[in-house]
């Protein structure tokens, strides 16, 4: 582990490789696991602000979930989340014609509905973060449903933290990303 600012950040995701590989995982990450996709407090209120202009984007069992449980819901951990369709998948997900599972607020963006991409927790998976009273942890999250993209990512030579980089800048600035570059160099020389 090594601090940047007000961030302990482990070297696990300067020293391991990783990219999606949406074609092998069929994006497992939105539909495996017992919560929602984790949400800071000020995307709570985005998600109900847009909720009427993803709509159109999502699938009706989607749409029910969050009509009946609200754009987002408080986890077991006691953490915001995002709610999910038969306790399984992410109610903003959406699947493709061969079953891939898709972002459905991220295709909202895409196509210019929205100016938010997703939640930051989704865009810089497989980089967890958890917010402590003095510091802030960001982790590398091992899921084995995402041994393909660790293949891809050893096989393309690209470390998690520049697979990562626009989330990463997205949640702690230019700055701080730029030091991250800086360990990084140093790290595995």
């Amino acid at each position: 582990m090594f601090q940047l600012g007000k961030t302990i950040v482990s070297e696990e995701i300067i020293e391991n490789d990783f990219v999606c590989n949406l074609s092998a995982c069929k994006g497992a990450c939105c539909i495996d696991g017992n919560a929602g996709a984790p949400l800071e407090d000020k995307e709570t209120e985005i998600l109900v602000d847009i909720f009427a202009d993803i709509k159109p984007f999502l699938r009706p069992e989607g749409i029910a979930v969050i009509e009946d449980q609200g754009a987002f819901v408080k986890g077991d951990d006691g953490e915001w989340e995002t709610p999910l369709v038969n306790n399984s998948e992410c109610a903003y997900v959406t699947f493709s014609e061969n079953g891939t599972a898709k972002c459905g607020i991220e295709e909202a963006y895409n196509q210019g509905a929205i100016q938010w991409k997703k939640p930051v927790s989704c865009h810089m998976y497989p980089v967890r973060v958890r917010e402590y009273s003095q510091l802030t942890a960001v982790n590398y999250h091992k899921w084995h449903i995402c041994d393909p993209a660790c293949s891809l990512g050893v096989e393309l030579k690209v470390p998690i933290y520049k697979f990562v980089k626009e989330a990463l800048v997205r949640k702690f600035g230019e700055a701080w990303y730029a030091e991250l570059e800086q360990v990084a160099k140093e790290h595995l020389k």
